[in-house]
């Protein structure tokens, strides 16, 4: 048996299932903990997927792991719309995955040498999978403390040069979750020159940058930071986006990642023996969803009023700002009368028990580092589901919270 299996943590929504297992909530079940986005998948794509050639065709050969070329074609012309000045050439640096999550766990498994540089640098609070990608790999683990202190951006210049030398990769989350800010082009930057002079790929985490605020300012992406800078083979750097957040299909298990020919080969490679080529009905519907924007566009609209529901509703009791990207908040919890300050796992407990609201303790999504745990003291928020659920929990909270501050 692997013995890096032993070096796993509980996975967030486990030690939240366990939290609360004792609880008989006072009003019934209503989750805002899990990032999975509830919105309808769009109409044209399920009724594409209908189409028995597509499914046919689907069901009947065996896809080849780099996708057809009409998918990645349809990804590098989005690529070069979205992230301008950034071009991909489909042939050279696209590859076809089956979601984020598979992607950025098993790049990890194919670019890691831990004998050579046995290091990993991620942000803290992360994603879950980063960690487990890195601790599977062989690799340890450098957590990179964010908070509201540096506004949830870990600095570059933060880390000495002499741990630089033992980094095999960096994994960057930008948009980010669970706090949802935004890297801009400075902080690209900053990140592109410590990974080109120290030579550490960048595997960099995009899956929430088509959900934001402002309709006329998008989170600027890794790639369109490198070809500014003139990196037009994208050297060293690694995005992955899926069809997840940005078309309301997270069972279709459908991304990419771009960048870097060297590691999208080594990837490729890595990928044919590891068996996980996107099926072919799944690539064409695909192919489809990276062609349209106006469903995104759509989706977009709705989880803005989702924020201005949610956020006007609560600000009474818990006043708490939208974040510029993503469809989570972050905030830190409120004061309670009889709950320990700061105590976000005591205030987790309390709320799913007096108004049957779930949220993720943000201690969950972080470890202890330089002597504190980035994410206490917060919950992770995700409003992925109907508006009118949403205005339900709103009030729910505020009637709760009303009664016991």
């Amino acid at each position: 048996m692997n013995p890096n299996l032993e070096k796993l943590h509980a996975y967030p929504f486990a030690r939240l299932g366990g939290l609360l297992s004792d609880i008989k909530p006072e009003q019934p079940p209503l989750s805002l903990a899990l990032g999975e986005p509830q919105h309808r998948a769009p109409d044209f794509l399920v009724r594409a997927m209908q189409e028995e050639p597509t499914l046919r065709e689907g069901f009947g050969r065996y896809p080849a792991t780099e996708g057809t070329i009409g998918l990645r074609n349809a990804i590098s012309t989005f690529i070069a719309q979205r992230f301008t000045p950034a071009h991909c050439d489909p042939e050279h640096h696209i590859l076809p995955v089956n979601g984020t999550r598979e992607a950025l766990f098993s790049v990890a498994q194919a670019l890691a040498d831990p004998s050579e540089r046995p290091l990993a640098i991620i942000p803290n609070p992360f994603y879950q999978i980063y960690e487990g990608a890195a601790l599977l790999a062989g690799l340890d683990v450098l957590y990179l403390n964010e908070s509201s202190n540096n506004q949830w951006k870990a600095a570059p210049q933060e880390i000495d040069a002499q741990t630089l030398k033992h980094v095999g990769f960096i994994y960057l989350c930008n948009p980010g979750n669970p706090h949802g800010r935004v890297l801009g082009e400075q902080d690209l930057r900053a990140w592109i020159d410590l990974s080109q002079t120290h030579r550490i790929p960048i595997i960099c985490d995009e899956c929430y940058s088509e959900i934001y605020e402002h309709e006329t300012d998008p989170p600027p992406g890794l790639l369109t930071v490198a070809a500014q800078l003139g990196l037009t083979d994208f050297s060293l750097c690694l995005v992955f986006n899926s069809l997840s957040k940005r078309s309301n299909l997270p069972g279709l298990r459908s991304g990419f990642v771009a960048g870097d020919p060297e590691l999208i080969e080594a990837f490729r490679l890595y990928r044919t023996y590891h068996g996980s080529a996107m099926a072919l009905h799944t690539q064409s519907i695909s192919t489809l969803a990276w062609q349209d924007e106006g469903h995104v566009i759509e989706n977009r609209a709705l989880y803005r009023k989702k924020f201005e529901t949610f956020l006007s509703t609560v600000e009474t009791v818990w006043p708490m700002q939208r974040p510029p990207a993503s469809f989570f908040l972050f905030p830190e919890i409120p004061v309670i009368r009889g709950l320990k300050h700061q105590d976000d796992e005591a205030f987790t407990r309390w709320l799913f028990k007096h108004a049957g609201i779930r949220v993720l303790p943000g201690s969950y999504l972080s470890r202890d580092a330089e002597g504190v745990n980035p994410g206490a003291g917060h919950v992770r928020i995700a409003l992925v589901e109907a508006e009118a659920q949403v205005e339900i929990a709103a009030r729910r909270i505020v009637q709760a919270i009303a009664e016991f501050s």
